[in-house]
């Protein structure tokens, strides 16, 4: 996850801990909304299986205490917490390029795809 970490440090000029909560976020989106089980294994192939929520806890987790603050979940619910994390649109969008492009690396662009495409309109966003 290091290496994940410091590509997003470099790319988008954000701090390590910025970087980490932003990830987390992002793979908790990924997770609740995507095939889980794929985004399991691009965060086991990433080295970033501990930013995702334990079950027990996704329910009442980020991104849904998020969605009640938000009126929704999802993509809404990420960006705003995103945002709240003092990044802008662009470092948002340069970030998840930084993401992708890392999981492709990692894992492929078969597995990365299934995930964006399991979502209706992300492909739009990115």
């Amino acid at each position: 996850m290091d290496e994940l970490i410091e590509r997003i440090v470099r790319e988008v000029g954000v701090d390590a801990a910025t970087a980490t909560s932003a990830l987390r976020v992002i793979f908790n989106f990924l997770h609740t909304d995507g095939p889980a089980e794929t985004v399991e294994r691009i965060a086991r192939e990433t080295g970033a299986s501990e930013l995702l929520e334990r079950p027990e806890t996704t329910a009442g987790g980020l991104l849904g205490r998020l969605g009640g603050l938000f009126g929704g979940g999802g993509a809404m619910a990420a960006f705003s917490a995103l945002s709240a994390l003092g990044l802008d649109m662009d470092q948002i969008q340069r970030l998840v390029q930084s993401f992708i492009g890392f999981a492709r690396e990692k894992v492929g662009d078969e597995q990365v795809d299934e995930v964006i495409a399991s979502i209706p309109g992300l492909d739009k966003l990115l």
